[in-house]
């Protein structure tokens, strides 16, 4: 997990130092869902994805999310080139989870369910109307706050691009055992940055793609878990270091993108919130790294990245909510003591070496984690 002394995170904590403004705008807020006034209500099932309007105004637009399915289900809104606006991910059957979303700019946007969490999702169109202040336009401090944490992303992105090719490097040279020794230790910087990567929708198949993720004809599986199917289970292939060439002009690609990204708060939080989620789905089931089983390093990597996105709005949440960041402080900890209790020598133990219990406790603590941070994004936006 995180640790608390981490000089990324710190770094990014003490730049967030006031409230936030929120943004102008008349998007509807508070009330019953779909109720005037109220969030946009979405009734997702296994195969329908009903939103309650297909318009909004520009600003803070939020969405409440009912699984009425069988299977759990995520909801998206895209923006042109499927650039992710805002996530809920792990909805549950017969759960509902809000998703607040800052819109500044009008236009095309498309909402998506994706029930089962596989394929493209149910997709409409959606339609945000006029414009709206950014929330970091109308608050300098809020601006600053915003900034260190896409310093933060940099950080990672920066380490990221060199440790990759170290990777890349030892799987063109045929060192099996580099590669295996880097491919956790490169994939941390990924993690940690993950819902900003993720948001660019075209790349982030391409380099974190699973062998069973559904793809349009004719596309490669390829990226980091290609080669750690080569590097773990079918030996390396005779197009390996294609493969690896090819991760290296993703990965290069992806820092050119983050260079230029523009973040907000909402988006911080909800991203928080994201990385919690992909430890549930992918990592405590052992499911991400399934041939490497070198989970526990991304489980680590993600958290770090959720606390480091809390820590840019820990001034804002003090401020509107003090008793939520205390909570937010002993949930964190206890994640990390317990991950702790997992490590060997300079990383931890493999997945396979866990138990039925271990993963249960890793799920509790999880669990009573996210439920807080869930909470960051109405905090910061009210």
């Amino acid at each position: 997990m995180s640790r608390h002394s981490s000089a990324g995170i710190a770094a990014v904590a003490f730049l967030a130092t006031a409230a936030l403004a929120g943004c102008t705008s008349t998007a509807p807020s508070g009330g019953a869902p779909g109720a005037a006034g109220g969030p946009i209500a979405v009734k997702a099932n296994d195969s329908a994805c009903e939103v309650g309007t297909v318009e909004a105004p520009a600003g803070k637009i939020t969405f409440s999310v009912q699984n009425t399915g069988t299977k759990v289900t995520e909801f998206y809104l895209y923006a042109t080139g499927d650039r992710i606006m805002g996530e809920v991910e792990n909805i549950g059957p017969g759960l509902t989870r809000q998703l607040i979303v800052e819109v500044p700019d009008g236009g095309a946007y498309t909402t998506a369910c994706k029930p089962g969490m596989v394929g493209d999702g149910i997709r409409a169109p959606f339609t945000v109307t006029g414009t709206a202040a950014r929330s970091v336009d109308s608050n300098t401090k809020l601006a600053e706050a915003t900034a260190g944490y896409k310093r933060f992303v940099s950080s990672q992105v920066e380490a990221l691009v060199p440790k990759t090719q170290e990777f890349v490097d030892a799987v063109k040279k045929g060192d099996v055992a580099g590669a295996k020794a880097l491919f956790p230790i490169a994939r941390t910087y990924w993690e940690r940055i993950e819902p900003v990567a993720e948001s660019f929708g075209d790349i982030d198949p391409k380099i974190d793609g699973r062998e069973d993720d559904e793809r349009d004809p004719g596309v490669q599986f390829t990226g980091y878990h290609r080669l750690e199917k080569d590097l773990w289970v079918s030996g390396l292939q005779p197009d390996s270091n294609a493969i690896a060439d090819q991760l290296m002009v993703d990965i290069k690609d992806l820092a050119t993108r983050t260079a230029a990204v523009e973040l907000t708060p909402v988006q911080l939080a909800n991203g928080a919130k994201e990385l919690l989620d992909e430890v549930a789905t992918g990592k405590i089931t052992g499911e991400e790294d399934r041939y490497s089983h070198t989970d526990l390093w991304d489980f680590e990597a993600n958290v770090q990245g959720s606390q480091a996105a809390v820590a840019a709005l820990r001034p804002v949440i003090d401020e509107k909510d003090p008793a939520l960041g205390p909570t937010l402080d002993t949930r964190f900890k206890a994640v990390d003591d317990l991950l702790a209790s997992y490590r060997t020598g300079d990383g931890f133990k493999l997945y396979t070496e866990l138990t039925a219990a271990d993963t249960k406790k890793m799920t509790e603590v999880v669990d009573a984690l996210g439920e807080p941070v869930s909470q960051v994004a109405g905090v910061v936006t009210s």
